[in-house]
């Protein structure tokens, strides 16, 4: 009897994991958005679902939030190939920046429009949901089962790795302008300090927390460190990371995604063991994340919100998205087609809801509402742009054609060296190409 307060929770939260994570495995063959699986179920155990859990910890959920966060943007980093990078480095840099704001500040309007919120309210409505997430694009790019190509795939992922610094910093800045000093004394000063802040420190963090593993991780790799052994201090020390540069007042976000560039990178052999390991912390990360986000939901407190929050989630999806992207890419002749792929892929996950944790804790004026109207965007874009990731990508071209069933499509990553002594016929037989007669070899 001792046992049972051990025992009947773990059963109910494993069971619950077990059957999400089956769903959702399911649910992505249709097409449908296995994020909102585990949202829902989340939801479903909740206060006003068949569970009946009470839960409105926001501060567990802000720590559990970050940290899991923390976990999907170390393994989106880890699979990040420098080339990669610097395909998509200027135009997610841009988007990361100008476009969070342009957002923004286009949402604010139909926060105002639709929402009846001041401006300050509003412009901090459209910082917590003006940032694409790390956890939605990493995933459901994964599993759509569609391989994009590199410009268009580089960009997506970059900007999701490194524009919540930018988000992050907007929120707390009109959280400021809301608070202690109203909107005509704010200490403006002082929050552009924050801004050099945030991207400094997690800049200078990340890359020398990415460096010193890259030295540590090959000695203990030819010591025969299991990858299991590697992926667990490979976590602990992206963590670390995460919460230094936090502590220094910068980015952890943009911190713990560099680190893991620059490990990957540096340290290609080494990492390679440990990826599979790190997919699965990323799935767990994502599945409590987004579980728990669910169960603090009450659903019966969002219908009053239902109408002006799909409101702003179609100003955001429609409107403010397309409009932000096509004035980032347009010095970077982008095509049009891949530039309506990157605007309608502008998917909104945990981080807008997260970011809504910022007002409540701070007890901003109408938090609550705030919370609801993210919540809603964030079903919204999963529901809307999550579920037609693929369909998207074939319809506009953006996608590179499977190979055919005759000819094996074979991909080779990084660099690799070809033996004198290879005999031609076995490199032709290796990329399918056609064998070349023996009087022209």
């Amino acid at each position: 009897m001792c046992m049972e307060f051990v025992n009947l929770p773990l059963l109910a939260v494993s069971g619950l994991v077990f059957v999400s994570v089956l769903v959702g495995l399911f649910s992505a063959r249709i097409g449908f958005s296995f994020l909102l699986v585990f949202l829902f179920a989340g939801i479903l155990a909740g206060e006003d679902g068949p569970g009946g859990v009470r839960f409105d910890d926001y501060r567990l959920s802000f720590w559990v939030g970050n940290l899991a966060l923390a976990v999907i943007l170390l393994d989106g980093g880890l699979r990040t190939a420098f080339a990669t990078f610097r395909t998509g480095l200027r135009p997610a840099s841009l988007l990361a920046s100008v476009g969070v704001v342009v957002c923004a500040g286009i949402t604010a309007v139909a926060g105002v429009v639709f929402v009846g919120l001041d401006w300050p309210t509003a412009f901090l409505l459209g910082a917590i949901v003006g940032s694409t997430d790390a956890a939605a694009v990493f995933a459901l790019l994964t599993r759509s089962g569609v391989v994009l190509n590199e410009r268009v795939a580089a960009t997506l992922e970059i900007e999701s790795g490194v524009n919540d610094p930018m988000a992050v910093y907007l929120t707390l800045a009109f959280i400021a302008v809301i608070g202690a000093y109203g909107a005509q004394d704010a200490p403006w000063a002082t929050v552009a300090w924050s801004f050099l802040q945030q991207f400094g420190w997690g800049a200078v963090v990340g890359v020398a927390g990415g460096w010193a593993m890259a030295l540590l991780l090959p000695r203990l790799v030819s010591r025969d460190a299991g990858g299991g052994v590697l992926a667990l201090l490979v976590g602990a020390g992206g963590l670390a990371i995460f919460a230094a540069a936090g502590l220094l007042g910068g980015s952890g976000f943009l911190a713990v995604y560099l680190f893991g560039l620059i490990l990957a990178n540096r340290a290609v052999d080494a990492v390679a063991p440990i990826l599979i390991v790190m997919d699965g912390y990323a799935w767990l990360a994502q599945a409590g994340m987004f579980l728990l986000l669910g169960l603090l939901v009450t659903p019966s407190t969002m219908l009053d919100y239902t109408v002006p929050g799909l409101a702003v989630a179609a100003t955001l999806i429609l409107v403010a998205r397309p409009l932000a992207v096509w004035m980032c890419l347009w010095p970077f002749r982008f095509t049009r087609n891949e530039t309506w792929y990157i605007a309608w892929v502008g998917l909104r996950g945990a981080v807008p809801i997260v970011l809504a944790l910022f007002p409540l804790m701070a007890g901003t004026p109408q938090a609550a509402e705030l919370f609801n109207i993210a919540f809603l965007v964030v079903v919204a874009s999963l529901l809307l742009q999550g579920s037609t990731i693929g369909w998207m990508a074939r319809r506009l071209g953006v996608a590179i054609p499977e190979a055919s069933d005759e000819q094996e499509h074979r991909a080779v990553f990084r660099d690799f060296e070809l033996a004198s002594s290879t005999p031609i016929g076995a490199v032709c037989e290796f990329y399918s190409l056609p064998a070349p007669d023996a009087a022209d070899a």
